[in-house]
């Protein structure tokens, strides 16, 4: 039923679409999306939006003056889609699997980029629009990558932020790069806050030691807790984590808190599951963040991570556990390609890409590689801003690539 807010209009819209796009006589899913319109916006033509993770619902608006300035922008000149992809949200949520570990892998085998791609277009069809814009922030740039492959000619713009994947790479040179990122970021934090190293330092002592716990008394290995780092790579996330550590380990805040303040929740089991799946492009993924750790992070303790996912998530997490053998499954899996190189170098859609100098998550370096494959994309690159800047700079980013992608600019 459409919902009146203040200055918006919310359409939602429910679609059944296989499981398995190979298999259309298969086992279906609910897809849910929402279609956010501004007063006087209704002959406007679509954006759909796809939302960073992987494994993340799409945005839920308020009223119209609450949205982050980056929407309000969009809708000067859009209707948004707003699209909870397969697995989270309002469309069917990947939450206990039943069934074989090897059941459950296969099952979660059908939840990566190219599948939502796939249920992208069941949307476009049921709105009936000939073609419609795409902007996909960085998992869901990787998403929007993908639909360039499978179905340019239903694409009137792309937009990318600090979500340009690297096709045809090996997901281990990606966590080479992520890892160098973060030894960087880490040492940086410390100039800045160095008295930080050392509260660093004897967190992870206790956590050794078996002695820091959550408020619920679930355990907190060192790779765990050395996943704090992800917050250095966000716009105030440093000044996040640093006013955190004030607290001590034994304090209710801190013990309440430390496991929100980690990445791969229980609330969103496939950003773990298969983070690193969507970097495979053609390959087997075998725990590459572990792997290929460098030998200096082992040796300091005080040398923090990002989005770099530990089996530790899962063997100390009882909401996490349950998925342990189905997630050795997926990391020894084969998987197949999310894209075609050579079609990309044919794609002509006006596109325009945020590329973030310090991005913590996606290489600068492959990102700039995968830009010159498309040859109707333009960049903005930028040391202003880290990973999220689509939300910490305002309209900035969202208005530049808009002004890149259609020339004005």
């Amino acid at each position: 039923m459409p919902l009146q807010l203040p200055g918006l209009h919310l359409q939602d819209l429910h679609l059944s679409v296989p499981l398995n796009h190979a298999d259309p006589t298969g086992p279906e899913l609910e897809i849910y999306a929402r279609i956010v319109t501004a007063e006087g916006g209704a002959q406007k033509p679509y954006l759909l939006f796809l939302q960073g993770g992987p494994g993340v619902e799409g945005p839920r608006p308020a009223a119209l003056a609450d949205l982050p300035a980056w929407q309000k922008r969009l809708l000067q000149d859009y209707r948004l889609v707003l699209l909870d992809g397969r697995g989270t949200g309002r469309s069917t949520p990947v939450g206990r699997l039943s069934g074989s570990a090897q059941e459950q892998a296969d099952y979660l085998s059908h939840f990566r980029a190219d599948a939502i791609v796939h249920d992208a277009e069941a949307v476009r069809r049921a709105l009936g629009a000939e073609r419609w814009s795409v902007l996909g922030q960085s998992f869901g740039g990787f998403c929007t990558l993908s639909y360039l492959s499978l179905f340019p000619e239903a694409v009137a713009e792309a937009l990318f932020t600090g979500g340009l994947p690297a096709p045809g790479r090996h997901i281990d040179e990606v966590y080479a790069l992520t890892w160098a990122t973060l030894r960087a970021k880490s040492e940086r934090y410390y100039r800045r806050f160095p008295e930080d190293r050392a509260r660093i330092a004897a967190l992870m002592e206790r956590a050794g030691a078996g002695r820091l716990r959550s408020e619920h008394d679930e355990e907190i290995t060192p790779e765990m807790l050395r996943r704090l780092g992800m917050h250095l790579g966000s716009d105030g996330g440093a000044e996040r984590l640093h006013f955190f550590l004030e607290h001590h380990p034994d304090s209710p805040v801190f013990r309440a808190g430390i496991r929100a303040m980690l990445p791969f929740q229980a609330s969103h089991p496939i950003y773990l599951l298969l983070h690193e799946a969507c970097w495979a492009d053609a390959q087997v993924t075998g725990w590459s963040a572990e792997r290929t750790m460098p030998a200096d992070f082992a040796a300091d303790p005080t040398l923090l991570a990002g989005e770099h996912v530990h089996r530790d998530f899962l063997r100390h997490d009882p909401r996490l556990r349950p998925y342990t053998e189905a997630a050795e499954l997926l990391a020894a899996r084969a998987w197949g390609p999310l894209y075609s190189r050579e079609r990309l170098r044919e794609v002509q859609v006006p596109a325009a890409a945020a590329i973030y100098v310090d991005d913590a998550f996606v290489p600068f370096e492959f990102s700039r590689q995968t830009a010159a494959l498309l040859p109707g994309l333009s960049t903005f690159i930028t040391d202003e801003y880290e990973h999220g800047g689509i939300r910490s700079s305002g309209e900035r980013v969202v208005d530049r690539l808009l002004g890149l992608a259609q020339g004005r600019l």
